[in-house]
């Protein structure tokens, strides 16, 4: 953070519009801490600012690790957590809440839990821990994949997207690999795969 004024200033002069800020947290019984989610949330906040300042749309990344055994009712409380220190820490900075992007992770369990959750099991606990910690002046949510496959990726945003009750903000995807991954395979930079390609990213749509 020590020179972000100077390098947004330049980034803006260079034609930049936006800019990107990951903080994670991981889950494990002695983590997330108080002090973790504090510190976490300032840093977002301290560099929300600074981008805005100098014109930069802040996208502010508080991702909560899927490494782990937890259930989703663990995620979601953390996610919980990590959205209040968040915009408690935006608003002592005076950040301007409609000039920004939140990018969270989807509430999933940790990818080692063996209990099986749905694609509705993961829209609910997304939905609620957003309905319960992201103002509705945040205009759009921009989800990070958060190491899921691209037919997983896909059907949870779906299902998000589908589910029923008040979602004031526009709920999309900021991931390049849970798109690109089988299109790049089909494809092999070879002028005659584009057609498989093509028919291979229509698949995600």
């Amino acid at each position: 953070l020590d020179d972000l004024n100077a390098r947004c200033a330049k980034f803006k002069k260079d034609g930049c519009q936006f800019a990107k800020w990951r903080c994670v947290l991981k889950i494990s019984p002695d983590t997330p801490s108080h002090l973790g989610y504090q510190e976490t949330a300032n840093v977002l906040a301290r560099y929300a600012s600074i981008c805005q300042q100098n014109g930069l749309v802040p996208i502010v990344e508080p991702e909560v690790l899927p490494d782990g055994e937890h259930e989703i009712e663990v995620t979601q409380k953390v996610t919980e957590l990590a959205l209040a220190y968040t915009y408690k820490a935006l608003a002592d900075h005076h950040v301007f809440l409609e000039g920004t992007l939140l990018k969270p992770n989807m509430v999933m369990a940790g990818h080692s839990c063996p209990k099986k959750y749905t694609h509705e099991d993961v829209a609910r606990a997304t939905v609620t821990a957003l309905q319960r910690g992201v103002p509705a002046a945040v205009p759009g949510v921009v989800f990070l994949s958060g190491g899921q496959s691209e037919e997983d990726a896909s059907l949870n945003l779906s299902a998000i997207n589908k589910y029923p009750g008040k979602k004031p903000w526009a709920l999309t995807f900021s991931y390049g690999r849970a798109l690109q991954a089988s299109v790049l395979k089909a494809w092999q930079g070879k002028n005659e795969n584009i057609a498989a390609a093509q028919a291979a990213f229509l698949v995600r749509a």
